[in-house]
């Protein structure tokens, strides 16, 4: 703890910072709390998405059989051209949040192709798309994280540090400053005395 100066200026100076300590202390504490929550519902949001994924992931396997089958070429039109995302502001942070994947127009022979292509694109698209709105959700969870772990070191830091070793100081520049007084009444009180006993002195001369 670096040393305070006992001072009135001094003692001003402390007031401020722990009135302002105080003061900041409740909107960190709310910025913590809404984080969390955050958090737990980006985290239900993900196993949500994720219990989706599975019937997907399973209905997939029939088509990918028949896609070996075929002498079109799926690849292409499977690649995501585009994701897209917006910001969500929580607490202060931007968060991604997804809100659709962009593919390349399926184009191919409606008389050659089998019956089942456009299904197959159709789920295997949505598997795709439910894939990186999972990637997205657990990139949000990840700054969300992050953030909280910094917002609770500062609560941390004002709790267990700045507000209690302010108070400290606050209380050791009032007893040093109550010491002085005490001690200039003191000294007071004894040069009148010394005054009156001179004065008493030089009237018996």
């Amino acid at each position: 703890m670096a040393k305070v100066r006992l001072t009135k200026g001094e003692l001003k100076k402390q007031r401020d910072s722990l009135k302002r300590f105080e003061r900041y202390l409740p909107t960190l504490q709310l910025k913590k709390q809404q984080l969390q929550m955050e958090i737990l519902a980006q985290l239900a949001l993900l196993e949500e998405k994720k219990r989706a994924q599975e019937p997907k992931k399973k209905s997939a396997e029939t088509w990918i059989g028949l896609l070996a089958e075929t002498s079109i070429s799926f690849r292409p039109w499977l690649k995501p051209e585009k994701i897209e995302t917006f910001s969500k502001n929580v607490a202060g942070v931007d968060v991604p949040v997804f809100n659709r994947v962009d593919f390349k127009t399926a184009e191919y022979d409606l008389f050659t192709a089998p019956l089942w292509v456009d299904h197959a694109l159709e789920l295997l698209r949505g598997l795709i798309s439910l894939r990186c709105e999972i990637e997205t959700t657990q990139q949000g969870i990840l700054i969300l994280r992050r953030e909280l772990l910094i917002t609770t070191q500062r609560v941390n830091l004002f709790e267990k540090v700045k507000i209690p070793e302010t108070e400290e100081n606050i209380r050791l520049i009032k007893i040093y400053i109550g010491d002085q007084m005490t001690n200039a009444v003191g000294r007071s009180k004894i040069a009148k005395k010394k005054i009156e006993e001179a004065e008493l002195a030089g009237a018996h001369v």
